[in-house]
């Protein structure tokens, strides 16, 4: 049972084009061997991308992605002719199977702001396949089932709350991403950036003490 709290200055930044990325595990040339993933998940990045910048076509394959938007507007395009428009709110899973070529790119004049996180997919291959959920300004629970993501018992806790208390997911493994905002857990206060990493501690309850914005994954029944 433990509670392993990752501070947000502690991430590796990146910076490039206009572009920057707090990444929460061993990223690219950010390598980490004791920092390569928690749970299923292999990557959490929280993008900053100025207006008419962001990803040209790059490969992705036997990765579950998803993106969740929290301010702006990001344009996904991919080879085969897919194009969405994600809007502040919104959640969109990538399941890249057995490859995609696809492009991540904001609007002229548009700040964009996102975090996406890869996981490992419980089979690797398949054919590629995309879901988006229109999100609001709420918490809002997804489902492995709900969004059609290719990790079993997976949920997504994501948005934004009040100050009070949070029941978390009871599930194994839970891991804790904060936005924005201020909250605790137990003795353990959480400002905008941290992340908590938590196993085998069902039942938590988080204090937020100033409205926050959060992502929760659990993993596991």
């Amino acid at each position: 049972m433990t509670i392993a709290v990752r501070r947000g200055d502690d991430r590796f930044l990146t910076e490039a084009e206009g572009r920057t990325t707090w990444h929460s595990f061993s990223f690219g040339s950010h390598y980490d061997a004791s920092n390569l993933g928690f749970g299923a998940i292999v990557a959490l990045n929280d993008e900053m991308l100025p207006p008419g910048t962001g990803y040209d076509d790059h490969v992705h394959r036997d990765t579950e992605i998803v993106t969740w938007v929290l301010e702006g507007v990001l344009r996904h395009t991919d080879a085969s002719g897919e194009s969405t428009v994600l809007t502040a709110g919104d959640v969109q899973r990538i399941s890249a199977g057995d490859g995609i070529v696809h492009a991540e790119r904001t609007e002229p004049g548009v700040r964009t702001r996102f975090v996406q996180t890869w996981l490992r997919p419980d089979e690797p291959g398949g054919v590629a396949s995309y879901a988006i959920e229109r999100g609001g300004t709420g918490l809002v629970e997804l489902t492995t089932a709900g969004l059609g993501l290719g990790v079993g018992d997976a949920r997504l806790l994501v948005g934004r709350t009040g100050t009070g208390d949070l029941v978390l997911p009871d599930a194994p493994l839970l891991h804790l991403f904060v936005v924005d905002g201020r909250a605790a857990l137990g003795d353990r206060p959480l400002a905008t950036g941290d992340a908590a990493r938590i196993v085998d501690e069902g039942g938590l309850t988080l204090s937020v003490t100033a409205p926050a914005t959060v992502a929760v994954w659990a993993f596991g029944t």
